[in-house]
Order: structure tokens, then sequence, then C-alpha cells
């Protein structure tokens, strides 16, 4: 059954200890015991594609394809979508809305049956998109341009854009849903903005410009956001005047960052793709717990629906790893397209029938060389 996808903070931090909860604000539903009604997608640049993953046992269902690989989508006469990149979904696990960078895209997918239900085009070179906690908006950041493109997910429309500094990279939302926090791909500030009003009311320094990923902890209490350039880590506090708490050397090429709360504490898995690692802090006083090595270029990451999985897209290896939260180690390797990008595990996404249709073999999609 879908849990009801907005909770209160009060009702999180009231579990009984020992319960791992939901990571990624602002989804923050109770825990979801890991099914095979649950999916792993990835988002594959070079394939264009989207990898469907069933989690109760590691294996790939088959991939959504959304354009050619590379190097047909070069040519002039290109069909469908070029870079798929960014990945969010609907709190009720129904929607996913997939950006691809070079086609100026949001791809609105249907979970259950795997099919595209439309494509907005929005501006120049997109990064990422979330839904906002209560489910009536849409936020797309235009990284190429300096403004959030505010998408109605009933509509499939632009209803409005919320000006930014320019390269906004991505959106993430606290766990309440009062505040929507854009780091950016180029200007060394972070902004914060009320969602109803859409106003500015915060902002944060970067320590430099190149921020491509940011995330909530499912406490409320902190928000991380990553630099690329820099091999840094950020976390400030969740709340005015959003101070900065710690800054930390994470490593060469540090991408994406998020978090499990389970019996033992709450979490920060950051994926470090120079140092082809995962690194773990604890978020109480951010200190290092573990490092995990994963495999080539770890890039996006994203928990299970009960904080006991954390599950890592490896960019240059094309392929989803799969870590157990209790041993910090490597359970599984996953095959899927080229050059995963963003992740997103997203519980009860198929609530009947096999939720296979539409997908095809991994086929083109995996098929790549590497050069050393």
């Amino acid at each position: 059954m879908i849990r009801t996808f907005l909770r209160s903070a009060a009702l999180l931090m009231s579990a009984a200890p020992g319960i791992a909860m939901a990571q990624q604000a602002p989804w923050n539903a109770k825990d979801v015991p890991v099914s095979h009604r649950d999916r792993v997608y990835a988002s594959e640049q070079f394939s264009n594609t989207v990898s469907v993953t069933d989690p109760a046992d590691n294996r790939l269902l088959g991939v959504i394809k959304l354009g050619d690989p590379q190097p047909m989508n070069f040519s002039p006469l290109y069909k469908g979508q070029v870079l798929v990149h960014g990945l969010g979904f609907s709190p009720d696990g129904k929607t996913l809305a997939v950006v691809s960078i070079g086609s100026n895209a949001v791809s609105w997918i249907d979970t259950a049956t795997n099919t595209v239900k439309h494509t907005t085009y929005v501006g120049r070179s997109p990064h990422e998109a979330f839904f906002t906690p209560n489910g009536k908006e849409v936020w797309v950041t235009v990284r190429g341009e300096d403004y959030i493109a505010v998408l109605d997910p009933a509509t499939y429309k632009e209803t409005g854009r919320i000006k930014t500094p320019g390269g906004p990279g991505m959106t993430i939302f606290s766990p309440d849903g009062r505040y929507g926090y854009v780091c950016s791909s180029f200007n060394p500030v972070l902004a914060v903005f009320d969602v109803a009003t859409h106003a500015q009311v915060g902002q944060v320094a970067q320590p430099s410009s190149f921020c491509p990923n940011i995330a909530a902890t499912p406490d409320g209490k902190q928000v991380w956001f990553t630099l690329k350039d820099i091999g840094k880590t950020v976390a400030f506090d969740a709340r005015p005047p959003f101070a900065i708490l710690m800054v930390l050397d994470t490593g060469p090429i540090t991408n994406h960052v998020n978090f499990a709360r389970t019996a033992r504490g709450q979490f920060a898995y950051v994926t470090v793709g120079g140092e082809n690692a995962v690194k773990v802090f604890r978020t109480s006083d951010f200190t290092p717990v573990a490092t995990i090595p994963v495999g080539k270029m770890p890039h996006g990451v994203w928990p299970s629906g009960d904080g006991r999985r954390i599950y890592v897209g490896l960019e240059n290896a094309d392929e989803l790893a799969a870590i157990d939260t209790t041993g910090n180690t490597v359970v599984a390797t996953v095959p899927v397209g080229q050059a995963p990008q963003a992740i997103a595990y997203v519980p009860n996404a198929v609530p009947t029938g096999p939720g296979t249709d539409n997908l095809q073999p991994l086929g083109t999609a995996g098929k790549a060389v590497h050069l050393t």
C-alpha cells in the first residue's frame, strides 16, 4: 500500500528506536522494507536510457529508451533525448521526471507501465527536476540560464520561473516542505527559497562555484551539498540563518551525497569519483565512519526505503552497486546503461503486476568501449 507521502518531522523523530527510516527529504515515510514492488532507476547519459532494477534480488529488468546511444545522437537527424541525466520522482511514486541536458527536456514517465506520458521542453541545459513535498510543483534547475522552471505535474506546463544566481545546479526541499535549497554550478552562492511564495529567504556562501548535488537530512536539521571541482562537501543548518556547520575534505571529483537513517544513527554517504569510493560520515558530529571501494567513478547515490541499502551509479563501469548499510560493504553489482548519473529508489513504484511492460533489454545500451 502506498504510504502517505507527507509526514511531519515530529512523527519521524517519535518513531521507535532502531527502526530505519526513509532518507531523502521530502519523502520521509516510515520504514518501507525492500520488496519486488520497489524499483531503482538510473539515468544514463551516453546510452540515453533509464535503467530499471528490482532491488529485491538486484536484477536489471530492462531499460526505458529515451534516445539513441552515442555516437548516433550526434547525427543532425537524431530523435529523442540527448544526455539523459537528472532524475526525480513524485511523492506517490507514480511518476518519474527525467531531465535531458542536451535536448532541454523533462520526460514524464509512468512507473507502472514504463512509458513516457509527456515531454516538456524548458530552457538551456537543465540539470535536475524535483517534486515539491505536496506534489503540486516540479522545480527544474535550468543550469544553462539563471532560473528555476516551475512545472505543473498535472498539465506538464511551465507555470512560472524563480530567479536564481546563474547556473542553478539542483534543488532539494526540507522535509516539512517549507524551504527549497538551490545550489549553484556557476556562482559561489546557494539560495534558499520559501516554497509557498517562491521568495528568496536566505543564502549560503559556497567555497567554490561548482555544486552538482544537494540533499537534506531526514531529521530536517541539516542540508549537505557537494563541490565537485575542489573535492569538498559542506553541511549547513537547514533553518535560518542557514549557518555553515562543517566543510569536509571528501576527495577529488566529489559527486553526490545522500543519507541513511538506521538503528546506529544517521549517516551521510558521499560518492568520490576520483577515489572510486563512497565515504560515510556521521551527521551528528561529522566524523568519518567508513570508506567503501565501489568501482569506477561513483556518481549518483540513493537509499532504499528502509535505509538498509545505498545504491550507487558507477559512471565509468556502467553498473549499479548496492551497499549494505549495516556493514558498509558492496553486496551486489547490476549491469545498467552507459554512464549512469542520477539514481532514484522508489518504494512501491509498481503496486500491482510485474512492472516490466515496455522495457527493452540492455542490448546496445550496455555496449561500450572503455579506453584506459
